[in-house]
């Protein structure tokens, strides 16, 4: 089921619709507008030197998709479907409620294993049951990216609106049950699709990524530079002019 179709139009007001009113974004007038409140995707700008403002949004994700499938019938909503409808929704929020001229950007990520998808866990003692189930195995974390061009024409707006996927396979070492009580207990994995980060403490937990690196972070760089050319805008022009310089990587050193 293509996410076009899965979007149903109850859904897709629903979305837009949470806050008619007009909100400025966080912090300063970036030309890109992430309507995400995540911090994995807040530093994968930052540390590419991509300007950005902030202006998340709340959506009742789990009706969101519930309309989605149910409108699908048996033919279902696939996990790259769900991410880019999700992330699509969040993308048009953010566009209503903010004054206007952004390259709006909205994204969601979700963890496939065998079929089935492993949301956030909310809380402790599902957090531990689903590492207990996903220890030493390996799943596809998909993260879905949606543009919205909402620039002033003049500005050379298009009005184009469009998404894609990125996806890449991951492998969870095998932990013992102590190391998965430990973690859990930070709190991290509790708000975070498939109950894990790479980017913080659960970093020693993943053996191997195959893919988009960044796809597990919920942010694709790659994908985000075509995004962006296909409305005429080089990732280039994005980056912040008072940057410090990034610092090379040991690797490189």
């Amino acid at each position: 089921m293509t996410v076009e179709n899965a979007v149903t139009e109850e859904s897709a007001v629903t979305a837009t619709d949470l806050t008619p009113e007009k909100h400025a974004p966080e912090e300063h007038d970036a030309l890109l507008l992430l309507a995400s409140a995540s911090a994995g995707r807040r530093a994968t700008l930052t540390a590419a030197g991509i300007e950005h403002s902030c202006l998340p949004v709340d959506l009742d994700e789990a009706t969101i998709l519930a309309d989605a499938v149910e409108a699908a019938g048996e033919e279902g909503v696939e996990p790259a479907d769900q991410v880019l409808l999700l992330a699509r929704e969040k993308a048009l929020a953010a566009t209503a409620r903010s004054d206007g001229g952004y390259v709006v950007l909205g994204g969601d990520s979700m963890l496939e294993i065998d079929g089935e998808v492993v949301g956030k866990p909310h809380e402790a003692g599902r957090a531990v049951e689903r590492w207990r189930a996903m220890r030493g195995r390996t799943g596809v974390l998909h993260s879905g990216h949606w543009l919205v061009d909402d620039r002033d024409p003049e500005d050379g707006g298009t009005g184009a609106t469009f998404g894609a996927t990125a996806s890449c396979e991951l492998t969870f070492a095998d932990l013992s049950d102590e190391e998965i009580d430990a973690y859990v207990a930070t709190g991290e994995p509790l708000g975070v699709a498939g109950g894990f980060t790479i980017d913080g403490r659960g970093g020693p937990f993943i053996d191997s990524v195959h893919g988009d690196p960044h796809a597990v972070v919920g942010l694709s760089l790659p994908l985000l530079r075509r995004m962006l050319a296909e409305i005429g805008i080089g990732i280039h022009e994005l980056w912040a002019q008072d940057a410090p310089p990034a610092s090379l990587s040991p690797a490189h050193s």
